[in-house]
């Protein structure tokens, strides 16, 4: 059952710091590879359909190191197959459940979501419209909550009533989600701030967190063992 959560209220957009912090990916990229510890022994997939959406202005390009990671466990992994995320989400969540009905048909198994950042959001929504299509959720420096309105990109959507789509937000998620819930997010993330990219309405969410940059997510290797090791569990 979702938790009967007021409206939170005292959230805050990413610090400069943060947001300037996103300029040190080249340097994570390196250090990044000195962890690839964190592989070792990951579990093997058994085969399941995962579906990857990308962040916001982002395109399947972006997932394509995951991907290889997943299918070198083993998994059966698709790209969401709508090239670039243009922030539309209502339109392509009836897109990715047309397509996703589709793939559940020929595989005959529902769908694990992955996605990073706004792609996280679709397949949340995703999940809610059409829960026999999704068998879990994976989300990555997704804005779950008040949407723009407290991430790095809010001055691309001037003019809109930011506080009206918080309301509607808060009320969806309020609907609650009953698939497998594990929800990554950082405290660098200089994006998408860790006050949003939290799950405090369902009970069942896992809210795991990382030291990652928001472009860094989908490279990180702690993030792909949690990837690797929530998909053994779920």
């Amino acid at each position: 059952m979702p938790r009967d959560v007021p409206l939170p209220t005292g959230l805050k957009s990413p610090t400069r710091l943060a947001q300037l912090g996103e300029l040190a990916l080249p340097f994570d990229m390196l250090r990044y590879g000195l962890g690839g510890y964190h592989l070792f022994g990951a579990p093997r997939g058994d085969g399941r359909p995962i579906a990857l959406l990308p962040g916001y202005g982002a395109s399947e390009l972006s997932m394509r190191p995951l991907e290889a990671w997943l299918r070198h466990l083993g998994y059966h992994v698709r790209d969401w197959g709508m090239g670039r995320n243009q922030g539309r989400v209502a339109a392509d969540v009836e897109r990715l459940a047309a397509q996703a009905a589709d793939w559940v048909k020929a595989d005959r198994a529902p769908l694990t979501l992955i996605g990073w950042s706004l792609g996280g959001v679709i397949a949340r929504e995703t999940a809610r419209g059409y829960p026999h299509l999704v068998r879990a959720i994976v989300t990555m420096g997704t804005p779950i909550i008040g949407g723009p309105k407290y991430t790095a990109l809010a001055q691309r959507f001037a003019g809109r009533d930011f506080d009206a789509i918080e309301r509607e937000i808060h009320a969806r998620n309020l609907k609650g989600l009953t698939q497998p819930l594990t929800v990554i997010y950082s405290d660098r993330d200089g994006i998408v701030g860790p006050d949003i990219a939290v799950d405090i309405y369902n009970a069942h969410a896992r809210n795991i967190k990382v030291d990652s940059t928001h472009l860094g997510l989908g490279i990180n290797p702690r993030v792909w063992r949690i990837v690797a090791d929530t998909l053994a569990e779920t």
